[in-house]
């Protein structure tokens, strides 16, 4: 949640000449005469590009504030926004005018420009964008510039076959994009009207052949009896990594949620932590109750520089407005001489432990892991996450793999000053 300036009063009755800023590289430029419209202003490198947002009040604040948020989101990316724009509105401009003649035929990537340009507004992430955009040049290169109306079949099995059986999860977005661009073609009437030459049809599945089902393999666990000894030791650590694996550890959350986790996500009053949809797996917002010990952490992080800002990461990387690594909890297992066990299966040792040593409910110990309800008929009458029931389970389980021997403490923040 970004920590905004600018108000719907003060917006409203500005007279100023000159910009005002919000945040998130958005401003309000008010003229001379008074009138006002929205530019966002930012840098990639040195260089510095300004790019209009409209005219207030026709774009209010909150709606300039939401397109200052997904161009910010690309800016990140290092795509450069004005870029984006400009490629947008070219392709739009080439179906346009492909639609009025009929020898300038639109090609696969004119329509796919503008259907994301369209899918845009539904999408949740930004992300999600630059990952349609990078899978369609990546894989479906060889028809990008192929008229939208030629393509075929065997053009869609050629692209697939290389990776039909060696990148499953890839080869099945690369066709579902496909066929969706296709369709997309098929209603703006770019294609005549039928089957959709990338639909996964029994005669595609003959040409690419049958893929066996994939054993899933499971994150290696640390048994829970052994997690108590094992955060007397990770207590001796005074570093960030360490204090987010035992965050992670004490909330039974996914590695990328704690890494991802924000100030303006953290609730300490109520000790609670909750994490907006758009960064969980499920899609949908998930609150944690937070444990005593669990809280302490944040206290601890807190006194770190540039924790009073609502956009700052809980547990910053080395690199000022990066989170920490991926891969850095991962190596503090390492540094550990802890082989069989990853920061993710810390989950697992939760849930047996929840299984096989206490009554709670698994419905509760499910929404614990935020896992969605798969029973339907189960789902569509659960309103509720069980947060208070939630509550006690997880203080249970601090209680559980609290060390008998706390062991040291280490104030991370007089050790990063150190």
């Amino acid at each position: 949640m970004a920590k905004h300036l600018l108000t719907d009063m003060f917006v409203k009755n500005a007279t100023e000449a000159g910009l005002h800023a919000d945040g998130a590289c958005l401003y309000l430029r008010v003229d001379p005469k008074g009138n006002k419209r929205w530019v966002f202003i930012y840098r990639i490198g040195v260089k510095r590009s300004e790019m209009g947002l409209g005219v207030y009040p026709k774009v209010s604040l909150r709606a300039a504030r939401t397109e200052a948020v997904a161009l910010d989101a690309l800016k990140d990316k290092g795509i450069d926004p004005l870029t984006s724009r400009r490629e947008a509105k070219s392709a739009k401009r080439t179906m346009a005018e492909s639609a009025s003649k009929v020898k300038a035929k639109p090609t696969f990537w004119n329509v796919a420009v503008v259907l994301m340009d369209h899918l845009a507004e539904e999408w949740k992430n930004p992300k999600h964008r630059q990952q349609w955009r990078n899978t369609l040049i990546d894989y479906a290169g060889s028809i990008k510039d192929k008229p939208v109306d030629e393509i075929t079949s065997a053009d869609v099995i050629g692209i697939l076959r290389p990776i039909w059986h060696t990148k499953r999860e890839t080869a099945s977005r690369v066709r579902g994009r496909i066929e969706r661009v296709l369709d997309s073609a098929m209603a703006e009437n770019l294609r005549e009207e039928g089957k959709n030459p990338a639909a996964l049809t029994p005669i595609m599945r003959a040409a690419l052949g049958n893929r066996t089902k994939r054993k899933v393999r499971h994150h290696p666990a640390m048994p829970y009896d052994d997690v108590p000894a094992f955060l007397s030791r990770l207590r001796e650590v005074g570093s960030i990594s360490a204090r987010a694996l035992e965050f992670t550890i004490l909330t039974a959350a996914r590695s990328g949620e704690t890494l991802g986790a924000t100030w303006a996500e953290v609730d300490l009053k109520a000790k609670l932590w909750t994490v907006p949809e758009g960064r969980m797996k499920a899609e949908r917002e998930h609150r944690v109750p937070l444990s005593g010990r669990a809280v302490e952490i944040l206290e601890e992080v807190g006194l770190l520089p540039g924790s009073d800002d609502p956009d700052a990461y809980v547990f910053p990387g080395s690199r000022q407005g990066r989170p920490l690594s991926t891969m850095a909890m991962e190596m503090q297992l390492r540094r550990l001489k802890v082989t069989d066990a990853t920061p993710h299966g810390f989950r697992s040792s939760f849930r047996d432990w929840a299984g096989e040593t206490t009554a709670y409910p698994r419905d509760v110990v499910e929404f614990a892991l935020a896992h969605v309800v798969k029973d339907e008929t189960e789902a569509a009458y659960r309103r509720g996450d069980a947060l208070e029931k939630r509550r006690a389970l997880m203080k249970d389980w601090a209680t559980f793999i609290e060390p008998k021997d706390p062991g040291v403490v280490v104030d991370i923040a007089a050790a990063r000053k150190a």
